[in-house]
């Protein structure tokens, strides 16, 4: 099982490949281009914001600490390594670290179109806590406790 690490500058093209193959799918059914599409990644990384996993790297999570609670502000995948667990880890990674900086729960947004990735998340134990239009896109609010 490959180790999560935390992202570095030379990762910034593979990590923006991953996104936008990650997300474009979920363009046309949601009508416009997904946020994450357009995150600054060359800040993000240079924040300690993100962590990779994989050779390639395969897959990676932004993570931004907030009063109390961990947002999980995007995870993306290498689409041909969907469903191979690469996800899983990441988030169980997001729920280590949260721990570690004394963070209680963790929290997500998404689109309310992405109804497998909020069935997903109602599987690995959040749950929706508020919708809301947000830059013109319809999102639902999540969260997980961590006990």
């Amino acid at each position: 099982m490959a180790e999560v690490r935390p992202a570095a500058a030379a990762d910034r093209p593979r990590v923006e490949e991953i996104v936008q193959a990650a997300y474009a799918p979920w363009a046309e059914i949601i009508g416009t281009r997904p946020l994450p599409m357009d995150d600054d990644y060359a800040a993000l990384i240079g924040a300690g914001h993100v962590f990779v996993t994989g050779p390639g790297p395969d897959g990676l999570i932004v993570l931004i600490p907030e009063d109390g609670v961990l947002l999980v502000d995007n995870v993306a995948v290498d689409p041909a390594l969907h469903g191979s667990g690469v996800g899983r880890r990441l988030l169980a990674f997001a729920e280590a670290r949260a721990r570690d900086l004394g963070l209680l729960r963790l929290r997500l947004i998404t689109n309310e179109r992405m109804t497998s990735n909020i069935a997903r998340y109602e599987r690995l134990g959040y749950r929706e806590i508020g919708r809301e239009v947000l830059k013109g896109r319809n999102v639902v609010h999540m969260a997980k406790p961590l006990g």
